[in-house]
């Protein structure tokens, strides 16, 4: 069934423009270059929806976060082509969300809150257009009961800092627990098994209904997906919906930019002023143990590569501190090729990329391995140790650890930066070089301020 409904054609990039509920995949060609592209562009949204999240951004900094992801990620050079575009998107990322629990529950409490939010975006007309669109059966309260209430629907008002109520004012009259967001706030009245919803807070009932509706949609679709749509796609679709859940979408490093070159020479001091705390500890272990395992070898040499330590220098480097655990003539025998394979010398010739943040955090290390991420691998007592190390004051470690809990991890390695570089890094964390360029930027901004 076509999906696209000609009341809502959309003819800006404005995301107050349109909302549609996706109730189901649109009848539409897709060049497979958008099928991802389109889904990429979707997931920076949600990503960036998450942080805020995480953060504990405001209601109102939440709603203009939401406004200007839309314009910057979802705007579409044909204006007639954004909400197709929006389907088309989130009817791939369901594909990708659908098939574990986690997975579809980070893709729910996402799209949900987007939902949210640009809902409030729209105008009030719009609203309406929505509310008709879910076919709710709630009628708005008539004037004699509301008459009998009003003293009440005053109070709960009041409490909650709203303006008094005009004559005209407009209450839904719905089931109290399908508006559990607002019961629990106590910002409706409730009576007799229903709650009192004012028309400035419709959008919790139709976030309700949303999220129930998408809910049921993503157990559906990892039905569809694990019978039939992955086998049958299995050359085509499959290798990219399964890989763009941990998808890196930004920069990857692969060539230094704002600096452009370190050398053996620089590699102590810029370890202890801009190596994120996963590189350190890597740093450390090979300076300590002169000798680290496949992962810790990948981890940190590609992310030395990505810093700007030569081929040359790279080969010297790890030399010097593996000739002293196992001696110059194997290191040439066995390791050496490892390296001069990282900097697309040897084998495929492939010039690696160092790891992204969600790679190294989806890692997985043994015993006697030191790579992955701090924030998610370490004992909390190991870390606290290791962020006391670099610096990280008891009120700033209660914050990255309370980040920890919750598994924010990259947010926790963000609060970490901050705690250290003592600026706000409102982009967040997304990669170990990223950390170490920004680090860098800030470093030496302040060296030229105090000359």
């Amino acid at each position: 069934m076509e999906i696209v409904r000609p009341q809502w054609k959309a003819q800006t990039n404005d995301v107050v423009s349109t909302l549609p509920l996706y109730r189901s995949a649109p009848s539409l060609e897709v060049r497979l270059e958008d099928f991802e592209l389109h889904a990429v562009d979707r997931l920076r949204v949600l990503k960036a929806v998450s942080d805020g999240l995480s953060r504990g951004r405001k209601p109102d900094e939440m709603e203009n976060l939401v406004k200007e992801l839309w314009k910057a990620n979802m705007k579409h050079p044909l204006a007639s082509e954004v909400l197709n575009k929006d389907i088309i998107s989130h009817f791939v990322l369901r594909l990708v969300y659908c098939r574990t629990e986690d997975l579809r529950k980070w893709f729910l409490s996402m799209e949900t809150t987007l939902f949210r939010y640009r809902f409030r975006l729209l105008t009030a007309e719009a609203q309406r257009v929505l509310l008709a669109e879910f076919g709710l059966p709630y009628r708005a309260v008539a004037s004699a009961e509301f008459e009998s209430i009003k003293d009440k629907l005053s109070q709960v008002a009041r409490s909650i800092g709203q303006p008094l109520l005009s004559s005209d004012a407009i209450f839904y009259k719905v089931p109290f627990e399908e508006v559990p967001e607002l019961v629990a706030g106590r910002r409706v009245f409730v009576y007799k098994g229903y709650a009192y919803v004012a028309t400035n807070q419709v959008v919790s009932l139709v976030v309700t209904q949303f999220r129930s509706l998408l809910s049921k949609a993503l157990t559906l679709t990892n039905r569809k997906w694990t019978s039939t749509i992955r086998e049958q796609e299995k050359d085509r679709l499959t290798p990219i919906v399964e890989a763009l859940c941990s998808s890196y979408l930004g920069p990857d490093f692969s060539e230094p930019k704002e600096f452009a070159e370190i050398s053996i020479k620089d590699i102590d001091v810029v370890a202890k002023s801009s190596f994120p705390l996963c590189m350190r500890q890597l740093f450390e272990k090979l300076r300590e143990d002169h000798h680290l395992k496949h992962g810790g070898r990948m981890q940190l040499g590609l992310f030395l590569k990505g810093v700007g330590l030569k081929l040359d220098e790279a080969l010297a480097f790890w030399r010097a501190e593996f000739s002293q655990k196992v001696g110059a003539e194997r290191f040439d025998k066995e390791y050496a090729y490892g390296i001069r394979h990282n900097y697309g010398r040897e084998g495929k010739r492939t010039d690696y990329t160092p790891y992204s943040c969600q790679k190294v955090i989806s890692s997985t290390p043994g015993v006697g391995d030191y790579h992955g991420c701090p924030y998610r691998h370490f004992s909390e007592e190991n870390l606290r140790a290791a962020l006391g190390k670099i610096g990280v004051n008891s009120g700033a470690m209660e914050d990255v650890m309370d980040k920890v809990r919750n598994r924010h991890y990259q947010l926790a390695c963000t609060l970490t930066f901050e705690a250290i570089h003592g600026v706000s890094c409102d982009a967040g964390i997304n990669h170990p070089n990223q950390y170490f360029t920004d680090s860098q930027v800030i470093l030496k901004s302040k060296n030229h301020s105090t000359q």
